[in-house]
């Protein structure tokens, strides 16, 4: 019997026979899914995750069956790269129904290629964290708290009071106090009120004090780590967006949760769970302590806004796009689930139905609305926001833009992964271009590319052809 197969991110797509093994089933049709051991189940290189719900893009249900049960090889199998919770090994896993499985980037031979940078010059830095180290006198017998003692030392040694004590903070104070100098260096977060709030405290001197912005694309999720007290980026990292699985278009993605119990949950699991991944590899490029990270600020469109602090993101799915907020978010990383104890979260406004907080962060940061003169500020991505304003008024749109820069459906290109063409420039005697593609140091008008990339499938593409951002 044949079934029909749907890779993701890729989004290739056909029919299979009944009884192929998934790894034979992605050869078949064209999908990047890597296999060392040559499908012995040696390697768990070809690690995949099989999708249960209702797929109305693709006319599929895919269910928990939809991979037949593991057989004694998959069950048996020691294979050198751990098996995930949750996922397969394609060499032995085998198809018996219609279904859509996931190839995650570590499964794929030429992975997506995520480059970010960011320049910030001319920025003034004004954290709502501020570190103080204070040195106490001896304790003594006259009834005085640790709190009051830090109080009295901090006005005197830096003129600074504080308000409240987080309830956090109150368990590590005495531990961060012991030392025969009493000295320590206590953490204060500005919240609004009148006076800053402790939050915690270390024991002896430090100035270790660090933020995280984190810009949540339909696609690609890119941070970077920053010291609140320099205002230095330290590192920068991005990765794909593991909700690509349940669609690759942020209209699929919300056809999921109307028509599977619970998508909205699935998906807000697989966002939150991919930005802690980057926050720790931002941390650990950085040589950072997860307590060490004290703010954290989130930019995204308006569904990936709604799906990351689990609200149902259905009402943005029709007319008239009702966001359930346009206002900042204020909360805090451990209520996302995010292993980041001290953090501050703040979630920027959206301004429409399809016009998000990433827009008003570049809005807020190229100042149209500061401009005498008109100025255009066009975000292209899988949306494009587009900002057209003066001191007079400012307009905003929304277009999609996936199938054109994001690979997304198209017969002809591909994501931003190894093979892709990443630059072009044209000979000004001659007008012949020449290309340099990702995955190659080398230009074709050089020598011939050492590596050429995955195949693309389609119709002879002649002369240098842009297939997206990279």
């Amino acid at each position: 019997m044949i079934r029909h197969v749907v890779f993701t991110p890729s989004g290739r797509r056909g029919p299979v026979a009944a009884g192929t093994t998934v790894l034979a089933a992605a050869r078949e049709l064209g999908v990047d899914l890597d296999s060392v051991c040559g499908g012995r189940g040696i390697c768990g290189h070809c690690q995949v995750v099989p999708a249960a719900g209702s797929f109305a893009k693709w006319a599929i249900e895919s269910g928990a069956d939809a991979l037949g049960a593991p057989g004694a090889a998959e069950i048996n199998a020691r294979p050198a790269r751990p098996v995930q919770p949750g996922a397969r090994l394609g060499c032995l896993a085998v198809v018996e129904q219609d279904v859509v499985i996931d190839v995650p980037a570590s499964s794929q031979v030429h992975r997506p290629v995520v480059r970010k940078a960011i320049a910030l010059d001319d920025l003034v830095v004004d954290p709502l964290v501020t570190l103080a180290y204070v040195e106490l006198p001896a304790a003594a017998m006259d009834g005085t708290s640790l709190v009051t003692a830090i109080r009295a030392a901090l006005l005197d040694q830096h003129g600074i009071d504080f308000g409240a004590v987080d309830a956090s903070a109150l368990a590590g104070l005495h531990r961060s106090f012991a030392g025969e100098s009493r000295g320590g260096t206590v953490v204060l977060r500005r919240t609004g009120d009148p006076l800053p709030v402790l939050i915690t405290s270390r024991p002896g001197f430090t100035d270790r004090a660090y933020g995280a912005a984190v810009d949540i694309g339909s696609t690609t999720i890119a941070g970077h780590l920053v010291d609140l007290t320099t205002g230095a980026v330290l590192a920068s990292a991005g990765r794909m967006n593991p909700q690509i699985r349940f669609g690759e278009d942020l209209m699929s993605r919300v056809s999921y949760v109307m028509m599977n119990p619970g998508g909205d949950i699935e998906l807000t699991h697989a966002v939150r769970d991919a930005l802690g991944e980057l926050l720790a590899e931002l941390g650990a490029t950085a040589g950072t302590a997860p307590t060490e990270l004290f703010d954290i600020v989130l930019v995204g469109n308006p569904i990936m806004h709604h799906l990351l602090l689990g609200i149902d993101p259905t009402p943005l799915g029709s007319a008239p796009f009702e966001l359930a907020t346009d206002e900042a978010v204020h909360t805090t990383a451990a209520a996302l689930g995010l292993a980041f104890p001290h953090a501050a979260v703040y979630v920027g406004p959206c301004i429409a139905g399809h016009v998000g907080a990433d827009t008003a962060a570049a809005t807020l940061a190229e100042g149209p609305y500061r401009s005498e003169h008109p100025q255009l500020l066009v975000d292209i991505g899988t949306n494009a926001e587009i900002m057209l304003g003066s001191t007079a008024a400012v307009w905003a749109a929304s277009s999609p833009t996936g199938p054109a820069f994001e690979g997304a459906q198209i017969s002809c290109g591909q994501r931003a992964t190894a093979g892709a063409i990443e630059r072009v420039r044209i000979d000004r005697e001659t007008l012949e271009p020449s290309v340099k593609i990702i995955g190659s140091d080398e230009w074709t008008d050089d020598r011939a590319p050492s590596h050429t990339g995955p195949t693309v499938t389609g119709p002879t593409v002649t002369g240098p052809t842009v297939t997206g951002p990279t």
